[in-house]
């Protein structure tokens, strides 16, 4: 059977390149076609020596990329990968966004947050919110997939199921996230440079970040009504990875055995989240380079404290992106995702 030809609009930033790596081991797809708007007709290597592609591809045009491909990943800033992404669709080609154009439902709340406005509001109707584990059989047969923010899978993954069940109230939700640097992009700004940022942690956008109105829309369509949360989003002095603390009041009469028996029913048949034992503890390490999410839970008192743990370049983005591919076209979902953590 021939490989499915795929492209990466937006290939030489840090979620692209990691798409590169992923994709460059996948036995049913083809890489055929990289675009970039910064290295037009430069290979790859001379961006990213270490990716060392055997063919050593060079860099076309982000508009060329849709014709040369049948599946499409757009690794673009919001407010750019529409216009793609609405091209792609009228070529009959499936689209993945890496980006945040169609991850909220609500034009105003996107506006809002984004300060911009959708282009094609039916082509929004259409998109399906790729969060694997919770919406598998509209991602099947979806044709445009909004991949989810990366803070927003290490919250939702564990929340969600939890508020689908009612074990834990609604109110007073607050998630802790630190994060490694290379969740910010590949563009520079002062935090980003070694001496700011090594050996320091800094709380940025607090209760203002973009991905709040995103974490919502998710747990209030498990909850079945609104859900508010606050969230701190934390830089942190590592490359990648994400690992949320998150604070929740049980539900009355709900025990720590009866969340960690729920968790571990709701992702029995999940392949890519691991839900530890009680008494074990999530960290980045668990699933370094890899697609699993580690989650842990713990209490005290009246509260139950919950750490998740993903690579925020891999289930937080590129890796997730792969697993909507594999389910968009009929692939075993863990295809070319096998890769485990690593030790250190």
């Amino acid at each position: 059977m021939s490989k499915v030809k795929v492209g990466i609009i937006g290939a030489t930033g840090y979620v692209g390149v990691e798409l590169i790596r992923l994709l460059n081991s996948h036995p049913q797809v083809e890489l055929t076609a990289i675009g970039s708007n910064s290295f037009v007709d430069k290979s790859i290597t001379e961006v990213y020596p270490s990716v060392g592609i055997t063919n050593d591809m060079k860099c076309i045009k982000n508009e060329d990329v849709i014709k040369e491909c049948d599946f499409i990943f757009t690794a673009l800033p919001h407010g750019v990968s529409e216009e793609f992404v609405l091209q792609a669709v009228k070529e009959g080609k499936k689209v993945v966004d890496l980006g945040a154009d169609f991850r909220l439902k609500d034009e105003k709340l996107f506006n809002k947050w984004y300060n911009v406005s959708f282009i094609d509001k039916n082509l929004h109707e259409q998109a399906v919110y790729g969060l694997c584990e919770h919406y598998k059989d509209e991602i099947k047969n979806a044709q445009v997939i909004a991949n989810p923010g990366c803070y927003v899978t290490s919250i939702s993954l564990p929340l969600m199921p939890l508020l689908k069940a009612k074990l834990i109230k609604k109110e007073n939700i607050i998630a802790d996230s630190k994060s490694g640097v290379t969740g910010a992009g590949r563009g520079l700004t002062l935090l980003r440079h070694y001496p700011e940022i090594n050996e320091n942690m800094v709380p940025y956008k607090i209760g203002n970040h973009r991905h709040t109105p995103e974490i919502e829309q998710n747990l209030s369509d498990a909850a079945g009504e609104p859900v508010e949360i606050i969230f701190i989003p934390i830089l942190s002095p590592m490359n990648r990875g994400i690992l949320s603390t998150i604070y929740c009041d049980k539900a009355e009469g709900v025990t720590i055995d009866t969340i960690q028996n729920e968790l571990e029913k709701f992702y029995s048949d999940k392949p890519f989240v691991d839900i530890l034992p009680l008494g074990q503890v999530a960290t980045v390490k668990h699933v370094r380079l890899s697609n699993k999410c580690a989650i842990s839970i713990h209490e005290n008192k009246s509260k139950i404290i919950i750490c998740s743990a993903i690579d925020n370049m891999v289930k937080g983005s590129a890796g997730q992106a792969i697993q909507n591919m594999n389910l968009m076209l009929g692939f075993d979902e863990c295809e070319g995702l096998s890769t485990m953590a690593t030790a250190f």
